[in-house]
């Protein structure tokens, strides 16, 4: 069933439409979309947060509840929602405003998840100024009967998702556990996404760093690289503990037959978290095996320039001598004494050449 789940959301993925856009939210600009499921089959949208409460708890309808999605609102937008559903309102205000790490918080019979969702940023060629991975966040409340989700940040709509999931509607009937585990296992599936395609990034960058071409500019490449790496590592890392409370505890809100299907979204989430950490590794030894090249190029051209200075100093001693101008100087007379000192000086230079060339210094 999961298998099939996945595969529904990258059918649906290219061919959905970002629900984020403000003409479909007619409950508001932030509401993207109020959904009832009953027995797992979407009913007609609501007109109401209120009465979409009141659909699912109609024991004769079966059983059902409400998922309502949001993509940044403000806290005037979300006050009406948080008093009808009894959230808290330290969650609340983390929901609102955004900037949290990846949590999982319980108030009661409703529970509090925080993910980071990243994107791959496509370019052409990496550079020292380069966007690779672009992050956003992806609130959600799950009570009994609803779930809530907030999205901040211009990525990671859940149109594609919801899609899939009503494809697969024995899966929907389980309960706001399945959209909760739907989201998490969506969030986890862009995390390998991103890491394969920040992968090619440093093949790209290793390959440019030991090849013959290499540039001196490399460094600045590698930089930006770690530094988008660690955005990454920022998502990943600290989703580790909620996931692990979610297949490991029981919790009321979650039912106990998905444990097992978030222990996969761990064992997923465990395969980012060593591929990060080793694309960190990696990273530090490219950049230092580049500052060895560096560092080697560096002594290579002082030794260059070295050798010559000491080629050049043996004319400059002879000229210097003779330039000095006193009356009694060797050969000063003599008809052959300016070829014989030009000669001589054209002689050491070029024995002098000889023996860097020997040793490799030119």
């Amino acid at each position: 069933m999961i298998h099939r789940l996945r595969s529904a959301v990258r059918r649906t993925y290219r061919r959905a439409v970002d629900l984020s856009h403000p003409a479909r939210s007619p409950l508001g600009s932030a509401v993207v979309n109020c959904v009832v499921y009953v027995d797992g089959v979407r009913q007609d949208d609501c007109r109401s947060a209120e009465e979409s409460l009141r659909r699912v708890r109609r024991r004769d309808r079966g059983d059902g509840f409400v998922w309502i999605g949001l993509h940044e609102p403000d806290e005037k937008e979300f006050a009406g929602l948080a008093e009808l559903f009894g959230l808290h309102p330290l969650a609340v205000e983390d929901a609102v405003h955004a900037h949290q790490r990846p949590k999982m918080e319980q108030y009661d019979e409703v529970l509090f998840s925080v993910f980071k969702t990243v994107r791959y940023v496509e370019h052409d060629e990496l550079t020292a100024t380069s966007e690779v991975v672009d992050t956003g966040e992806l609130m959600a409340f799950t009570g009994p009967d609803f779930v809530i989700t907030i999205r901040h940040g211009g990525h990671g709509s859940l149109g594609p998702l919801r899609e899939a999931l009503e494809a697969t509607p024995e899966q929907l009937a389980k309960g706001p556990s399945a959209v909760l585990h739907a989201i998490a296992d969506h969030v986890v599936d862009d995390y390998l996404a991103v890491a394969d395609a920040v992968q090619d990034d440093i093949e790209a960058i290793e390959t440019a760093v030991f090849s013959e071409q290499a540039d001196r500019g490399d460094a600045g490449r590698i930089y930006q690289l770690k530094r988008e790496l660690l955005e990454l590592k920022r998502a990943v890392t600290p989703l580790g503990r909620p996931l692990q409370r979610l297949a490991a505890e029981p919790l009321p809100i979650v039912a106990p037959e998905f444990r097992a299907y978030f222990r996969d979204v761990v064992d997923h989430l465990a395969r980012v978290t060593e591929q990060v950490a080793s694309f960190d590794a990696l990273l530090d030894s490219i950049l230092q095996a580049h500052l060895a090249q560096v560092t080697v190029a560096q002594n290579e051209d002082m030794r260059k320039i070295t050798a010559w200075a000491a080629i050049v100093a043996v004319p400059t001693m002879v000229c210097g001598v003779y330039g000095m101008n006193f009356e009694h100087m060797p050969e000063l007379r003599w008809t052959y004494g300016y070829p014989l000192v030009m000669g001589v000086m054209v002689a050491a230079c070029f024995m002098i050449h000889r023996g860097f060339r020997r040793n490799g210094w030119l």
